[in-house]
């Protein structure tokens, strides 16, 4: 953990490998809410973190609502987090488009899509200066779809202005 947040800090990009729950989302949650109190919150998507299923997006959503939001008063989280999967209502959607978060949690499916949608550019211009393309569970995308998630993170480069954005 200590090695790939120092390379978050240098702005160099890693791979992590290692057993099941032995704490590798902290390797990229740290570095990213580092990153935006240090930018300060509110400044567009700073992080977005792309899950091979939904189920795991959901399961980081309820850690990141353990530290990032309870004990906080309504509205006043140091850092802001939505799930953007495609199991939100149309009301969630458009709320998450009218105030974008600070970390996307999504899958590559909906990422492909935002990037596509005409409704949903506004996401996209929000994510203009991504500092973080994170892709959880890496060793799941072979074959084709390895191939179409190695075309979405160029794509994303060429959409975000990836000059900084570190893919972890």
């Amino acid at each position: 953990q200590v090695e790939a947040i120092e390379a978050a800090g240098r702005g160099e990009p890693y791979v992590v490998t290692t057993g099941t729950g032995s704490g590798k989302s902290l390797t990229y949650i740290v570095p990213i809410v580092d990153h935006v109190l240090c930018r300060s919150s509110g400044r567009g998507i700073q992080a977005i973190v792309i899950y091979p299923m939904n189920a795991l997006a959901n399961s980081q959503f309820d850690e990141l609502e353990k530290y990032l939001q309870r004990g906080y008063p309504e509205g006043q989280q140091p850092v802001t987090y939505a799930r953007y999967t495609g199991q939100e209502s149309s009301e969630e959607r458009d709320r998450i488009i009218a105030n974008p978060p600070d970390i996307l949690l999504t899958n590559y499916v909906m990422l492909e899509l935002l990037l596509t949608r005409r409704h949903e550019q506004r996401l996209i211009g929000a994510a203009r200066e991504l500092r973080f393309l994170v892709l959880d569970e890496l060793h799941t995308y072979r074959g084709r779809q390895g191939a179409d998630v190695a075309m979405l993170i160029r794509r994303c480069r060429q959409a975000f202005s990836g000059d900084r954005m570190l893919c972890v």
